[in-house]
């Protein structure tokens, strides 16, 4: 089920079971695409929660104060980068160096996400996307504000990294979302020269924002994740999809 921009009647009718919040408005065309670039928590690997409740109890460890709503609005970003934010947000003690303090919080923050990560399960259907998606010729990527080692220790456990034509993480920039430079490498990395052959998927704002502001030519919001539709819709967006399992058929639909 997907909902994008212009709506036809048939299409209301299809789209009448998604949340009211949501911009209706008909499918436009995904033709040419090429490359498809993934988010990845909330969007092919399940949201626990993880990571806000990891994040939250990481700061409290070190005194600095953050909100449940400060976090949710930042899901998505670079997870050092939200560090900083907090981090910068608080009076420290005369001398405190804020470079280091937020090190320290960030090595803490992911030795503890990377274990309570040794145990998320995909979301459904991903894996047989992935495989249909490769048998329809499409290539595939991720870009995540996940570092590193805990993008790698995910996809290892999975068996996914033979799937991806590049994998992004929030390090291998400068800046994160909603900054575009993760889709850039992203395409960079695979060979894709036009942002017109490209589509980003993802669960919260932040990424329909850095699609949208990378000029691609789809940018498709997923329901599996930290969002709902009310949110995703008040976003830029061409489609918002149940799950990745949908992607397959929105492809084939459309082209």
């Amino acid at each position: 089920m997907s909902i994008s921009r212009r709506l036809s009647l048939k299409g209301l009718v299809s789209v009448a079971a998604i949340p009211s919040g949501v911009e209706a408005a008909g499918v436009k065309p995904v033709s040419g695409i090429r490359l498809v670039i993934l988010d990845v928590g909330g969007t092919i690997i399940e949201d626990r929660g993880d990571v806000p409740q990891v994040l939250k109890s990481t700061l409290a460890h070190y005194g600095i104060k953050s909100s449940a709503e400060e976090i949710r609005r930042r899901r998505g970003a670079s997870k050092r980068e939200v560090i900083r934010y907090f981090v910068e947000k608080q009076t420290l003690p005369p001398g405190a160096d804020r470079d280091e303090l937020i090190a320290k919080i960030y090595n803490e923050f992911s030795s503890n996400l990377l274990e309570a990560y040794r145990t998320v399960s995909p979301i459904a259907g991903t894996e047989n996307m992935f495989q249909q998606m490769r048998r329809d010729g499409y290539l595939l990527a991720t870009t995540t504000g996940f570092d590193r080692a805990i993008t790698t220790s995910i996809f290892k456990r999975l068996g996914w990294e033979e799937y991806f034509a590049a994998s992004i993480c929030s390090d291998d920039v400068v800046q994160g979302r909603p900054a575009p430079f993760m889709l850039f490498h992203a395409m960079e990395a695979a060979r894709i020269e036009s942002v017109t052959q490209v589509m980003a998927v993802g669960d919260t704002p932040l990424d329909l924002q850095a699609g949208t502001n990378a000029g691609l030519h789809a940018v498709v919001g997923v329901l599996s994740g930290a969002s709902n539709a009310e949110t995703l819709g008040r976003e830029p967006h061409t489609h918002i999809l149940q799950s990745v399992a949908d992607l397959p058929a929105l492809l084939r639909s459309r082209l």
